[in-house]
């Protein structure tokens, strides 16, 4: 399957323990569920120019939720934790605190 490198990388993931990886040069975020790491890896290597050095990817499982008696589920989805180069930053992250 051809994804191009914006449909692989669908968002950056924002919460307190995706920024407090930011300090160890590893960034999360949310891809396409047909993607696999090569893709991962080109795709983040193209849109901000920088070297990949290592990618975790796990599935995060669909969840039930309630809010009185009806029942939902808030959809699963792949998300890819990306370690780049030392000395090498994504510019979109810049700025975040912990």
């Amino acid at each position: 399957m051809s994804l191009h490198p914006n449909e692989i990388l669908i968002s950056p993931i924002v919460s307190e323990k995706s920024y407090s990886l930011i300090a160890d040069r590893k960034y999360t975020f949310r891809v396409h569920k047909n993607a696999h790491k090569t893709q991962i890896r080109q795709a983040v290597e193209q849109l901000f120019s920088v070297h990949v050095t290592a990618i975790n990817v796990s599935k995060v499982q669909p969840k039930l939720k309630r809010r009185g008696n009806t029942k939902g589920y808030k959809p699963g989805f792949k998300k890819a934790i990306v370690q780049v180069r030392e000395g090498e930053t994504i510019p979109i992250f810049e700025g975040a605190q912990v």
